[in-house]
């Protein structure tokens, strides 16, 4: 347990110091003053400042995340030169979104090791000639809602070891045969992401709400595929680009449900679902656990740019504002709107732990 505190600790800190250094390397760039660069967040255990007048450097109480403080970033000194507020519309625009950026890249360059060295992906006559597989399975991709799968324990992640003693190498082959032998009975083992060897006879039935006869769980063929280094490196921006896209889909649908329906369909997890999973990834294998730190980083950005205060989007949506008004938000709205938005992140990040330790805890 402690080894996956620790693990996930220095994960999260790996992503968030990646953002923050972005706005740190692209502010300097700008000609702003950073006045300090943290990591953790305060109170302050201690700080170092090379220089006079220069960036102080800090440590802090709580190990988790970090920031960048720049000079005038709240609006003030705005007669400064090397203020935030004194800069061109499109050198803070610049900054904001240089945090996503790096994290963008960051799950670009981790891609692109794990095409390398081997990353987990789905085995489909898709895969290309040219690539090298190894470590191939069969694992449970899906369980519906109180079926038979579900009753048994199988959840999303297992791994399939046989089924009526036989091991399988094709999830059509699987499939068919649950679908032949279902109604009388299948004695299946897997290996649970635990790591537990479980053996269940389960027997298809009928789910009444979705009209579905069988055992509820979908199975699909996986394995590490790993490519030529300047294959790789396509692979890697490629999955890199149809992950984002597939993330920011995720969020607008949330949005979506929440604002229509008042509701979210979706499984979020917070930092102690997180932590569960980055353990439970780790004991995979170091394969995994790239490519799970690469969907976080994507993760991390995509949230960050959100158009919502208190988010590095919410930020870039004021400058929009000020470029079209051809005047900055006032400093009373801007500082309201990013302290109810603030406020409203963490009201979540509260609901969402204690249901992560809910769940995660039974």
């Amino acid at each position: 347990m402690i080894w996956t505190i620790i693990l996930f600790i220095a994960l999260l800190s790996l992503l968030v110091f990646v953002h923050e250094l972005g706005h740190f390397c692209v502010a300097r760039r700008m000609g702003m003053k950073v006045e300090e660069f943290g990591f953790g967040f305060p109170p302050r255990l201690f700080g170092i400042r090379p220089k006079p007048e220069g960036t102080i450097y800090s440590i802090n109480c709580i190990p988790i995340g970090g920031f960048v403080r720049i000079k005038g970033e709240g609006g003030g000194e705005t007669q400064e030169p090397d203020s935030f507020a004194s800069k061109a519309v499109w050198k803070r625009f610049l900054v904001l979104v240089a945090g996503v950026a790096m994290n963008i890249a960051l799950a670009a360059f981790l891609f692109i090791m794990g095409f390398t060295f081997g990353i987990p992906s789905v085995i489909t006559d898709d895969v290309p000639a040219s690539a090298h597989i190894i470590d191939e399975k069969i694992q449970v991709y899906s369980v519906l809602s109180q079926s038979p799968a579900e009753m048994a324990g199988m959840v999303p992640g297992d791994i399939l070891i046989s089924v009526d003693g036989q091991v399988f190498a094709e999830s059509e082959e699987v499939r068919n045969y649950i679908q032949t032998h279902g109604d009388e009975g299948i004695l299946m083992t897997w290996k649970q992401t635990s790591g537990e060897i479980k053996t269940v006879a389960i027997t298809a039935a009928d789910l009444t709400e979705m009209d579905f006869h069988g055992l509820g769980v979908g199975f699909v063929k996986t394995g590490l595929v790993s490519y030529p280094i300047h294959k790789a490196i396509v692979q890697g921006m490629v999955a890199t680009a149809a992950l984002t896209w597939d993330i920011t889909k995720a969020f607008g649908q949330i949005i979506k449900d929440v604002v229509i329906h008042q509701k979210v369909e979706a499984e979020l997890s917070g930092p102690v679902g997180i932590a569960v999973m980055t353990g439970e990834v780790a004991q995979m294998g170091w394969t995994y656990l790239i490519h799970f730190a690469a969907v976080l980083s994507l993760n991390l950005a995509v949230i960050n740019i959100l158009p919502f205060p208190a988010l590095d989007g919410g930020h870039v949506v004021f400058l929009l504002v000020e470029k079209i008004r051809r005047k900055p938000v006032g400093e009373s709205l801007r500082s309201l709107a990013n302290n109810l938005g603030f406020a409203f992140l963490i009201i979540l990040a509260v609901i969402v732990t204690y249901r992560d330790v809910i769940n995660f805890g039974a």
